[in-house]
């Protein structure tokens, strides 16, 4: 079979997706084996992958494609979330553009009935880039946040967690999103800072009778004049000498005349703006703490799509942020303007539809979190639940848990789990499992309603509430709690997720796992960095900063894409993508497909008249080589630094195997090879596209197979035990590459051809060193002979490698005055560098603080540098 001149992506990964969906590699069914369970993080059902999730993807991959090839029973999950806010905003849109409709006009059902529409046309678009990604997932798992059981679970957890009293309803001041028209959790809410305006507003005092006095009124710094219609107070410090005077009076709220109280309280800071502070107790949570503390009024001006309600009295219907410029040009007329200044501030916004969140007191459902919160902490300072990197994401982790607020869980929406509170026509309400289950605990209660007089709350859940269940219930741990599935697979093995999403999910995953499994849900988490451009700026769809997937792949090819975005991905780390990395990953498939072809020339010219021992020192090398760097994998994979296992593997295969272990074996032109050494040669090219398969499962899924014929295939062949590597063998085989190399660049600084035979002399203290390798060195530098000498070579070009001299001869006329000029140059960069390490080992405090090892490193250095030196000196009084 002929090959093709370059790597052809597309076809193969084609192929290669196919066979391995026809033999179920992928499927896992409990066994005897251990398990490794890796659930997918669900990527929203109305999205498509984007950088971060094609990270996050290629991840997850590598570490199931590795367990499954280790002995592991490897389940990966897939699936996606039903995302309420982001879902229900896409479907309200999509109603009043195509179809001229408005959620307004439709009932519940009618609507949940386009949302389902909606998620079957755009569902499947995920699904279809993580295949083309070549992620092993088991697709008949595929797991839906709102699929029939998994909703079941969702409103049992809820109904549990009321009778534990750790679910309550109560009106609070919440985060409040005007555009989606719902309420938010605290983590939902991003916050900016932004440049403002603070306005200087007067207010007058107030006589008893409400009119202004001609007393000097108080002044007041605000960045909301658009919430001044719903102050109920005037708060100053009771230790503020300047306000003392107003102690039991009123002042009079601009524009709408209303007179309210001074009041004195010492959360007031005396040193900003005026020392005196609006009390707005609808607007703001420190405000309507201090309402609660002081028994004032509320007053809510805003409506809940952000404009200004009946109860503000001026600019009525208006947008909020409008109402502002208009209420400044009112302020303005009637001289309550003091002035304004610019000023910044730090402004929430809805993570979700990027509008600026209102807080707002509103009736709503809550998560007690202290006691879940406590179990989530444990869990992870003891060390049950490993963060990788740790280091970084520790203090991140406890901090939010240490410090955590209740959860508020009812959202504004239809799409999503439907909170299963059931009222009866006075108010009253139980929570229960169906309207039955309600009507049954109304009857106890010895009410007589019938069914028909039951409404159940229109709210539904927050989507965390319910991707908080992922590592049970893909597994039915909750609505089919004990089964053989969750007993086998559950905890699961890691979970690798983006940092983003360290409080939303992943602290309460642990929670719900303590909570309703009594374990972990998951013994390792490994948190991604953030995927930004070239910039550094993160990637969005609003800035189109993000390319799209499956252009990259058809592009570049999925193997190219995976090298591409793991070759700069160190753990938790932010990496800038460029495309130019996929290039790099395109030339490493080249590579390894033109070094298939060399080995697929060799295999017509075998021969068993010659055995292996004429290149037993590369095949030894070479094994070893292989020893060392599959340890230090397997490392890498134990501390979840897959960045430096993918450079490990890069280097071995470009450097170690294609460009010298394949060229010391590389037969002479129309020689013949023999057969041991092809035979070993082909075996070593198998094990280094079975170790690389887990990062780019495609190419090396094709080249093992065009190697040989197989009856097995990679992405299920088990990894043999590591051997131990012989260092000495390994330092051998590092001499000849530095000598290869220092004397290919001494003959060509010295314009020898290539194909010009030389003669070698070694000046060397301990020449049993080159016994091993000798053979090969004359090969690759074109000496006709080798020997050893303990004088320098007159007439001769002389190179210093290390610790020894190399002297050239050959037929060509030596310049000597540019062998000086090379050796002085030598000897000037190394005299520079040796100043450098003496002035590190002269600084004490550097000896002092700096670890043994590192101060050893830097000793090593001067005395090779020294040895070097003197060397070069030599060499140069010879000529």
């Amino acid at each position: 079979m002929e090959l093709s001149k370059n790597y052809t992506p597309s076809a193969i990964e084609e192929k290669w997706t196919g066979v391995w969906k026809a033999k179920r590699y992928f499927n896992s069914k409990p066994d005897e084996r251990k398990a490794f369970t890796v659930v997918i993080p669900p990527p929203n059902v109305t999205g498509v992958l984007h950088m971060g999730h094609t990270l996050n993807e290629t991840v997850q991959d590598i570490l199931v494609r590795k367990a499954r090839m280790s002995g592991f029973n490897a389940c990966w999950v897939p699936g996606s979330d039903h995302a309420s806010i982001a879902t229900e905003a896409k479907v309200v849109q999509m109603l009043e553009k195509e179809k001229g409709i408005k959620k307004s006009d439709l009932t519940r059902e009618k609507f949940l009935e386009y949302a389902y529409e909606w998620k079957d046309k755009y569902g499947g678009i995920i699904y279809h880039q993580i295949e083309k990604l070549g992620c092993s997932v088991d697709w008949d798992r595929v797991s839906f946040t709102m699929d029939p059981d998994y909703y079941k679970a969702v409103i049992k957890v809820f109904v549990d967690l009321y009778n534990k009293k750790l679910i309550y309803r109560g009106a609070r001041m919440i985060n409040w999103d005007p555009s989606a028209k719902t309420a938010l959790s605290d983590e939902e809410v991003e916050y900016k800072e932004l440049q403002g305006k603070l306005y200087y507003v007067a207010y007058k005092v107030a006589n008893a009778d409400g009119t202004p006095s001609g007393e000097k009124g108080i002044i007041i710094a605000t960045q909301r004049p658009e919430t001044i219609m719903g102050d109920t107070a005037v708060c100053v410090n009771p230790t503020d000498e300047r306000y003392a005077h107003l102690k039991g009076k009123k002042v009079i709220v601009p524009l709408v005349n209303r007179a309210v109280p001074v009041i004195f309280d010492e959360y007031v800071d005396k040193e900003f703006g005026t020392g005196a502070l609006k009390v707005t107790p609808a607007h703001d949570i420190n405000d309507y703490n201090l309402g609660l503390k002081h028994n004032l009024e509320i007053i809510d001006t805003l409506t809940e799509d952000g404009k200004l309600s009946a109860a503000a009295q001026v600019c009525v219907g208006m947008d909020r942020f409008e109402a502002r410029k208009e209420i400044v040009k009112l302020l303005q007329e009637q001289g309550a303007l003091v002035k304004d200044e610019d000023y910044t501030t730090r402004l929430g916004f809805s993570q979700r539809t990027n509008a600026v969140v209102e807080p707002r007191i509103s009736t709503q459902w809550f998560v007690a979190m202290r006691t879940l919160a406590d179990k989530a902490l444990l869990a992870v300072t003891s060390g049950e639940v490993r963060i990788h990197p740790g280091d970084k994401f520790m203090a991140t982790y406890k901090y939010w848990l240490e410090n955590v607020k209740d959860w508020c869980i009812s959202r504004q929406l239809w799409w999503g789990q439907q909170i299963p509170a059931y009222y009866a026509p006075d108010g009253t309400f139980v929570v229960a499992e169906s309207k039955e289950a309600a009507l049954e605990a109304f009857k106890k209660q010895g009410a007589t309603y019938n069914i028909n007089d039951l409404t159940q709350d229109e709210d539904c859940l927050d989507t965390w509430f319910s991707s908080w269940l992922w590592p049970i219930e893909v597994f039915k741990g909750v609505t089919q709690p004990g089964n053989p599935e969750i007993n086998y697979y559950y905890p699961t093995s890691v979970l690798v997720t983006g940092q983003d999403i360290i409080f939303f999910w992943v602290a309460r995953m642990i929670m719900a796992g303590m909570e309703y499994m009594n374990e972990k849900p998951f013994s390792d988490v490994y948190f991604t960095g953030m995927v930004r451009d070239k910039q550094g700026r993160k990637m969005s769809k609003q800035l189109g900063n993000s390319p799209d997937l499956l252009d990259l792949i058809d592009k570049s090819g999925a193997d190219a894409v995976r090298f591409g975005i793991m070759i700069s991905s160190p753990a938790g780390n932010d990496l800038l993508f460029d495309e130019s990395s996929l290039v790099q990953g395109s030339s490493f498939n080249n590579k390894m497909w033109n070094a298939l072809k060399l080995v697929k020339m060799w295999e017509a010219k075998q021969t068993t008249s010659e055995t292996k021992d004429t290149h037993s020192f590369a095949i030894d090398w070479f094994q070893h080589r292989l020893n060392e760097a599959r340890a230090d994998i397997e490392k890498n994979f134990a501390d979840f630094k897959l960045s430096e296992a993918l450079k490990t593997l890069y280097s071995l295969i470009w450097t170690d195997f294609c460009s010298w272990y394949l060229e010391w074996v590389k037969p002479a032109m129309d020689q013949p090879i023999a057969k041991a050494v092809y035979e070993q040669t082909v075996e070593f090219f198998s094990q280094l596209m079975q170790l690389l398969h887990p990062f780019m499962p495609f190419v090396t899924e094709e080249i093992y197979h065009l190697l040989a014929e197989r009856t097995d295939d990679l992405c299920v062949k088990q990894f043999a035990p590591i051997q131990p590597a012989n260092k000495t063998i390994l330092l051998e085989g590092q001499l000849l590459m530095d000598v290869i190399s220092g004397l290919r660049d001494a003959r060509n600084k010295n314009q020898l051809k290539p194909k010009e035979a030389i003669k070698l002399c070694i000046q060397t203290a301990d020449d049993t060193l080159y016994k091993a390798i000798e053979s090969i060195l004359s090969k690759q530098v074109n000496a006709d002979a080798i020997t050893f000498v303990q004088e320098p070579v007159p007439n001769s070009i002389a190179s210093v490698i290390g610790k020894d001299k190399f002297y050239i001869t050959s037929e060509q006329e030596v310049d000597t005055t540019h062998q000086k000029a090379e050796l002085n140059k030598e000897l000037e960069y190394l005299k520079g560098f040796l100043e450098s390490v003496n002035k590190k080992l002269s600084n004490e405090r550097f000896v002092q603080n700096a670890k043994p090892e590192v101060v050893g490193i830097e000793q090593k250095k001067k005395a090779d540098a020294e040895a070097k030196i003197r060397i070069i000196e030599e060499s140069l009084s010879h000529l």
